[in-house]
């Protein structure tokens, strides 16, 4: 690492420690050459590859536009999409892989988005999964009762 006061080449690491449950270390750092001392932050990129082949890194704040985006007029909270968007990040960084498709973070998103908001998991899964006829909303929401047998409709959608 370079010193970013004298630009020498080298430097001594004096302390490590883990940040944010592990995702990122921070590192004391001591120069040889003009013994100041100076802190780096490591943390492993997470890349998405979009479906053009491009490749970004991630971003949480992407995940809860476009889910924010689905509960539009709904009741759901900020802390409630920080929270959906921290475990779809979780999952992700869980599977290993330095670079993850853009589907696959839809796919972590719907499983978490089911579970807060299910109009809200309609709306992203019928973009996410190109709904192309009401037959393809009738038969999400088809699944959605069958997962719901005791009232015979799921919160927020309507007894058919």
């Amino acid at each position: 690492m370079r010193c970013p006061f004298c630009r020498h080449a080298d430097s001594r690491v004096i302390d490590s420690r883990e940040v944010d449950d592990g995702q990122t270390i921070r590192r004391r750092r001591s120069c040889p050459e003009c013994s100041r001392r100076f802190t780096t932050v490591e943390e492993a990129i997470l890349a998405v590859v979009k479906r053009s082949g491009v490749t970004e890194p991630f971003s949480r704040a992407k995940v809860m536009v476009g889910v924010r985006r689905a509960c539009q007029g709904r009741p759901v909270d900020e802390d409630a999409l920080a929270l959906l968007a921290q475990q779809v990040e979780e999952a992700i960084r869980a599977t290993g892989a330095a670079e993850v498709p853009s589907q696959e973070i839809g796919l972590a998103i719907l499983g978490p988005l089911r579970s807060l908001d299910e109009v809200a998991y309609l709306r992203f899964a019928s973009v996410y999964m190109s709904f192309e006829s009401a037959d393809d909303f009738a038969a999400e929401i088809e699944k959605l009762r069958a997962d719901h047998p005791a009232s015979g409709s799921p919160p927020g959608l309507p007894a058919g």
